[in-house]
């Protein structure tokens, strides 16, 4: 009897209820975890990252699962690891730590951005190249965000990181994190994420407050035919001038236009359907488990991560204003043929923020279609976030 009790006793002591128990804090994570499941489910904020990342936070707070170790990644305490402890990661990591390796290596986010290439009309961007100055325009959100985080302290490179939620870009985000501030990831991918799905939410304000009800009335032109020698040409030239000018852009913007080959080209199409599809949403899975289960307790619930939070808004909402500020400046430099709306497309929500943009400009005017003529700002946006990763990786990397 004595020994059934020691046993029953050895696996209380053991069970995650004991651990939750020593440790509220891992109740607290549990409940946002479940919190971004009900946005993924019920609302339907990006549920294709945001369920894994929030599954991925459940799993790593769960007292006891080992299914992460980050301490093989970036240290305890003030021991900052310069590589991470390969040797013990094969030999005691759990599933999280395998996984997380591909965010680590840096290889998650270039194989997304090749599946965003196969589904992506580089079309309106080459017919009107103008749009992408107003992608240009909407990474100010990254570069004030960088300069807001340096002030409240924060290094260069986790600055960096976190200014890079302004590109409204998440393997950008995440690519750019895992590279200069690792021990933030699991904060500014949540951060980013989930304002990339309040999109609808964070912008119609932003755009009314910074417009005339006339400059959002603006109905412009039909957008010119793209051959489709054009629009094979332009990634490969893309490609070359981009990565000759900021290397360290290469691998992002190459996966881009390698992906936008594939489906322009028409010549590889089992590839390109692989690439945007099962390859995709494979490394999709991947890449949300492995950065939720970096949200453990102790490294998300802090003050930094109150402060990402905010900041990360801000960093939306400057990138809107950017867009649309210099759309009201294409405007009057064209003499009312430009609507400023479609410049808070330049944020790389592809590509939710080019619907935003024709909703607003149509609850306006019945007449006005904007989708197509915001969809080159928005693909702009994406290169752009790209290239500011570049800069900042170039910089502080």
């Amino acid at each position: 009897m004595s020994a059934i009790w020691q046993t029953l006793l050895s696996i209380i002591q053991n069970s995650g209820f004991t651990g939750l128990a020593q440790e509220p804090l891992y109740i607290v994570m549990l409940v946002v975890g479940c919190f971004l499941l009900y946005l993924a489910i019920v609302r339907g904020f990006e549920p294709l990252l945001l369920l894994p990342i929030a599954f991925g936070m459940i799993l790593a707070n769960l007292p006891g699962s080992n299914i992460i170790h980050m301490q093989y990644f970036i240290g305890v305490g003030d021991e900052v690891l310069l590589h991470p402890s390969w040797i013990d990661i094969l030999n005691n990591g759990g599933l999280g730590d395998m996984l997380y390796m591909g965010v680590k290596l840096g290889i998650y986010p270039p194989l997304i951005f090749l599946g965003i290439g196969t589904m992506t009309d580089f079309g309106p961007l080459i017919s009107n190249p103008k749009s992408l100055l107003l992608g240009a325009a909407a990474q100010l959100g990254i570069f004030t965000t960088f300069l807001g985080a340096k002030w409240l302290g924060f290094t260069g490179q986790e600055a960096s990181s976190i200014g890079i939620i302004g590109g409204a870009d998440g393997p950008t985000a995440i690519f750019v994190t895992s590279r200069l501030a690792p021990h933030l990831l699991g904060s500014i991918a949540v951060a980013a994420y989930s304002y990339m799905a309040l999109v609808p939410v964070i912008q119609p304000p932003i755009m009314k407050a910074l417009t005339t009800k006339k400059e959002r009335c603006v109905v412009m032109s039909q957008l010119r035919t793209v051959s489709k020698t054009e629009k094979v040409i332009f990634p490969i030239l893309c490609t070359i001038i981009v990565s000759l000018i900021l290397p360290d852009s290469a691998v992002l913007v190459g996966m881009l236009m390698l992906g936008n080959l594939m489906k322009e080209s028409g010549v590889v199409d089992r590839i390109q359907k692989t690439a945007g599809n099962e390859l995709m949403n494979i490394i999709t899975i991947f890449l949300g488990v492995s950065v939720g289960c970096t949200t453990s307790a102790n490294t998300f619930l802090t003050l930094k991560t109150v402060q990402i939070i905010v900041l990360g808004l801000l960093a939306f909402s400057f990138g809107t204003a950017g867009g649309v500020l210099f759309g009201k400046l294409m405007c009057w430099a064209t003499h009312g043929k430009v609507n400023p709306l479609i410049g808070s497309a330049g944020v790389s929500a592809v590509p939710m923020a080019a619907r935003v943009s024709q909703k607003v400009g149509q609850a306006e005017n019945p007449q006005n279609f904007l989708l197509m003529h915001a969809m080159g700002p928005n693909v702009a946006g994406v290169i752009g976030s790209a290239v500011a990763a570049g800069i900042l990786i170039n910089i502080f990397g």
